[in-house]
């Protein structure tokens, strides 16, 4: 008999929300199979099993949240129960009877908090946060026409079907609806925070509010670079694979960060880490917060090797179903918001990193080259830095180089 635990599903996990179960009381489970989704502090993560036997007891209520190390399920050995008993198999036929397990817990079940999900049909498939719409929204999976691969269900299906749904009406019995508080104002309403925005506050608040940040902030001149980027993406247009202008920010960031470890290096308490890999996050921005998928190795990489991961990895930041060691690890991040107009922004530090790189847009800007006029590309880079890991001296070099790799980008390659 085997207690499945509530994992830590990514570095800064505490506590976790056991979304959907995947297997029921009864049902045989094999290593590697999904026993449940798990909403982390990060994304939504599929919980596989470690063990063999029958899923024997659920200790957890679907949207219940409880700490890591906390026992959620029972499996035990032995072949699957019968049907509608939700007590766990009877032990091997020659063993004596046993008494009730000592070792299995009996937390008390917390209340549930949202209506219990339909059931599963058969065949049906859906993305962890199109399941999570749904029961929040009261839509039934069964009703609905996936759009994804082989008819898989996504949020867009979902936001679809929520909006054909005419508000239902009051019952007549039910009482008046309470006044919002006076506080909103006629023209106010009030919406409820998402998991992810709630974590995304909560770490963002303890990060600005627990590093010394500090900025440094400087000017690149992108002529060369995007005229290298035409360049890549011409003699790549027949396999029909892009660059975009973020891939070389990060390719260049991890050639910078390899040349400069003090800033690939993260806070830890009493201590500071140095990390001997540079695995650079990359701000993704969902409608319910911020994710960063984590690019690993990306000094080990080429650029056509870090744009296709990176397009791959904020697909599945929207769609929910990055794994957890794509989203942990990160030693730096990049954020950049120069697809949308911006010029220039400060980001707040993702905890433990030391830094984070905020990216503007490449627009045309008055220069001076060689002692004259000109208009060129400018871009802006802003270096947030943790004061307790690094000074402003260090943070300079590391930038002052990194603009030199951007302005001179076939070093990028060297």
């Amino acid at each position: 008999m085997t207690d499945v635990l509530m994992p830590r599903l990514s570095d800064t996990m505490e506590e976790g929300v056991l979304s959907v179960w995947r297997k029921h009381e009864g049902d045989v489970v094999h290593r590697g199979d999904v026993l449940a989704e798990i909403d982390t502090d990060k994304a939504t993560m599929e919980l596989e099993a470690y063990d063999e036997g029958v899923l024997a007891r659920t200790l957890i209520e679907e949207g219940a949240s409880v700490p890591i190390g906390t026992p959620i399920a029972v499996i035990t050995p032995g072949g699957p129960v019968p049907d509608g008993t939700s007590e766990a198999p009877a032990p091997a036929p020659v063993a004596a009877p046993q008494p009730p397990p000592e070792t299995v817990p009996e937390p008390p079940r917390p209340a549930p908090t949202r209506p219990p999900a339909p059931p599963p049909s058969a065949g049906l498939t859906a993305s962890p946060l199109a399941r999570r719409l749904a029961r929040e929204h009261g839509v039934d999976l069964a009703a609905v026409q996936g759009s994804g691969p082989g008819g898989r269900i996504v949020r867009a299906d979902i936001d679809a079907a929520v909006a054909r749904t005419p508000p239902s009406a009051p019952p007549p019995s039910a009482p008046e609806p309470a006044a919002p508080p006076a506080a909103l104002g006629a023209d106010a309403e009030e919406v409820p925070l998402s998991r992810i925005r709630r974590l995304t506050a909560q770490r963002l608040t303890a990060s600005a509010a627990q590093a010394p940040h500090f900025y440094l902030t400087r000017t690149v001149d992108v002529d060369a670079l995007l005229a290298f980027r035409a360049q890549i993406n011409n003699g790549l247009a027949e396999g029909g694979a892009r660059v975009s202008l973020n891939d070389l920010v990060v390719k260049a960031s991890a050639h910078a960060l390899a040349a400069h470890p003090e800033v690939n290096s993260s806070w830890a308490g009493t201590r500071l880490l140095r990390h001997r890999r540079v695995n650079i996050g990359v701000a993704v921005a969902l409608e319910d917060g911020l994710i960063v998928p984590v690019i690993h190795d990306a000094d080990r990489k080429s650029i056509t090797q870090i744009s296709g991961e990176a397009r791959d990895l904020a697909h599945r930041a929207r769609t929910g179903r990055l794994s957890l060691e794509e989203i942990t690890g990160g030693t730096f991040t990049v954020s950049n918001l120069g697809m949308y107009g911006i010029d220039q922004f400060t980001a707040v530090i993702n905890p433990p990193e030391a830094a984070i790189l905020a990216v503007g847009a490449a627009a045309a800007a008055p220069t001076v080259r060689e002692g004259q006029l000109a208009v060129a590309a400018i871009m802006t880079l802003t270096l947030a830095i943790d004061h307790r890991v690094l000074d402003g001296a260090a943070g300079a070099r590391f930038l002052a180089d990194l603009v030199a790799l951007l302005e001179h980008p076939l070093r990028i390659l060297l």
